[in-house]
């Protein structure tokens, strides 16, 4: 890099348990440099661009240690936001470009996922003839973009939801009567969150005893028969369940019919699929039944990420830079899986153009034909997204983070 040219990064979206990996992977790189300017936080994603609200990451992260502990720190270090990009507003635009020029900056970093990459898209196409370079870095424990293996995030948040039904299926089948454990797991309309809970699974626990996933319709009397069955051999079952699972005709279960909250890019805001099941069993069932909504805890739980996803975020960052450095712009980084028997990926550059706005479900190949499990294909996927712990930073009896 010779022409000293600054650099702004953002993030966008719901946080991840290594959102900020990323974020340390592209500052690590970019300081590298031995010809680097400076790289400024964007405060609160795009909108810190909007309102010209900063942060000096140069001044921060010249020491190794902030690196490090950014790297354990859970959410979003520069705050996020959900904020959709006026593309017909000239004021926006002349802002973007103005700030931009203000600060010398020729290159620009979003973390980030589906909707984000629809910001990443909208600014390549604004700065295409102004000479900056425009990357996407994936983010999202949903894991359902286009285009990549999976997405940084949704291994750690794997991980944490494996163990939290490995720990629960502990608590509750310490009982001698029968009971039903609903764990209710987010996903709106991809499945791949709640199909990481049979990750719990080993030669000694068998829990959970039944997934359900948006991807196929969901049918209260065949639910209650599925329980029924599992009920006559034992006395506890745990039943994981998508937010988003739906009826036949698409209707969430957990959706108010009167009134529906949706956020700026239009997506219902989901919750109570659990609580709703709750009441169903107990009142068609009449047993001991409690349901139990993972909710946030899923992708903030940095004590217990998955290092092979912190080092995949961290690469993430890392690739974004050295691409944009090489002249790629308007593409967003992805990574493929080159060996199957022994994982391994690489980093690749795609157009931004085909994975903004796209949405990677569940492949029927990793749904049991019955509808409620999940494949052995599946598992071989998930599994080594999982593996490995970082060593936490502790203070105080409890792990360190930075803040700004």
């Amino acid at each position: 890099m010779s022409n000293l040219k600054n650099a702004v990064i953002g993030q966008s979206g719901g946080p991840t348990t290594v959102i900020n990996a990323s974020l340390a992977g592209a500052i690590n790189k970019y300081l590298e440099d031995e010809n680097h300017g400076i790289i400024y936080g964007a405060v609160n994603g795009i909108k810190g661009v909007l309102r010209s609200e900063f942060v000096n990451l140069n001044e921060i992260f010249d020491k190794k240690e902030n690196i490090d502990l950014l790297m354990q720190t859970p959410s979003s270090y520069l705050g996020s936001c959900r904020y959709r990009l006026k593309k017909d507003s000239d004021e926006e635009i002349k802002k973007i470009i103005s700030v931009f020029k203000e600060m010398d900056v020729g290159y620009f970093f979003y973390i980030g996922g589906n909707d984000s990459m629809d910001t990443v898209m909208c600014l390549s196409d604004i700065c295409r003839d102004k000479g900056i370079k425009i990357m996407g870095i994936p983010k999202t424990i949903d894991n359902d973009l286009i285009g990549t293996d999976h997405c940084p995030g949704y291994g750690s948040c794997a991980k944490y939801i494996a163990t939290s039904v490995s720990e629960m299926a502990q608590d509750a089948g310490c009982y001698d009567i029968k009971n039903v454990l609903v764990v209710e797991i987010m996903g709106r309309n991809a499945g791949w969150l709640t199909a990481a809970s049979a990750l719990a699974r080993d030669e000694k626990l068998s829990a959970p005893d039944l997934i359900y996933l948006p991807e196929k319709p969901f049918d209260e009397e065949k639910f209650l028969y599925d329980i029924r069955q599992k009920l006559l051999n034992q006395n506890t079952v745990i039943v994981a369940v998508s937010e988003g699972i739906k009826y036949s005709d698409g209707t969430y279960i957990a959706e108010d019919s009167k009134e529906t909250r949706k956020d700026m890019f239009g997506h219902g805001q989901l919750g109570g699929a659990g609580k709703k099941l709750e009441f169903l069993i107990k009142k068609r069932l009449g047993i001991k039944v409690r349901s139990v909504e993972l909710n946030i805890l899923q992708r903030c739980a940095a004590h217990n990420a998955s290092l092979t996803d912190i080092s995949e975020a961290f690469g993430c960052g890392c690739a974004a830079v050295e691409a944009a450095f090489n002249g790629e712009s308007g593409k967003m980084i992805s990574m493929r899986r080159t060996d199957c028997k022994k994982y391994q990926i690489e980093y690749e550059c795609l157009d931004i153009k085909k994975i903004a706005n796209g949405e990677k479900t569940v492949p029927e190949s990793f749904i049991s034909k019955n509808g409620n499990d999940v494949t052995d294909e599946f598992v071989k996927y998930a599994a080594p997204l999982i593996i490995g712990e970082r060593n936490v930073i502790y203070k105080n009896g409890k792990p360190a983070y930075i803040s700004r």
